[in-house]
């Protein structure tokens, strides 16, 4: 099964003072996801979007959300955001003891269920799990800051969970990459099995074009 290669753009690294023309940009350009990074300062060790950017999001486009929650004991605060469907919502594995039952609260809420991986979690970590997902997102650098060179192992590391994911079935299963996803990763690691790429200041983002012509660049170095 080939999986549609797909850009989800980090709205943390969007021009904030710019948002409206960056939002109809990526509207235009037909980003399918836009990816929110939601930091409390303790799983890492930053602050960054909140609830309320959510909803406004939401209210200011169409575009369905990639919310990708960096923070502790995510299971009691499913609630506490604006979940629509279509919506993926990502919980750290390391961060939830009871990871069955978050994802469960969240498609119980509408939104499609997402377990995340830092660099040194293994593969093993989501395996009782597979059946409640409907991605993985494999961190491919150290979750909490943008700027990060890339993390090497990790691209075999999307290899074998495209390997395992497919051996045992779940061929529909996303693999979402996030961290230093450059044009020249970005093809690395789609041909590694990725499908849905995060963004930032080394691609989508970067001064070395307008957002519209560099998410035309990104699209042709994933193959899409």
């Amino acid at each position: 099964m080939t999986l549609k290669k797909m850009l989800s753009p980090s709205m943390m690294c969007a021009d904030f003072l710019r948002l409206g023309d960056e939002l109809r940009t990526l509207e235009e350009t037909r980003c399918e996801y836009l990816h929110i990074d939601i930091m409390d300062g303790v799983f890492v060790q930053n602050y960054t979007l909140g609830t309320d950017y959510i909803r406004k999001l939401h209210e200011a486009t169409s575009l369905p959300l990639d919310i990708h929650l960096m923070i502790t004991e995510p299971s009691r605060k499913i609630g506490w955001f604006d979940i629509r469907p279509g919506d993926y919502v990502s919980v750290h594995v390391e961060a939830d003891d009871h990871l069955q039952r978050t994802l469960a609260a969240i498609r119980a809420a509408g939104g499609k269920t997402m377990a995340a991986l830092n660099p040194a979690t293994p593969l093993c970590a989501v395996e009782e799990v597979l059946p409640d997902l409907d991605g993985i997102l494999v961190m491919t650098v150290n979750p909490g800051f943008a700027g990060q060179k890339l993390v090497p192992q990790t691209l075999d590391k999307i290899r074998r969970l495209r390997g395992m994911l497919d051996a045992r079935g779940y061929t529909g299963t996303d693999i979402e990459v996030d961290g230093n996803v450059s044009f020249e990763n970005a093809k690395l690691m789609s041909e590694a099995g990725a499908n849905i790429f995060v963004a930032g200041t080394s691609s989508i983002f970067s001064k070395s074009g307008t957002t519209a012509d560099n998410a035309r660049r990104l699209r042709e170095a994933v193959g899409n």
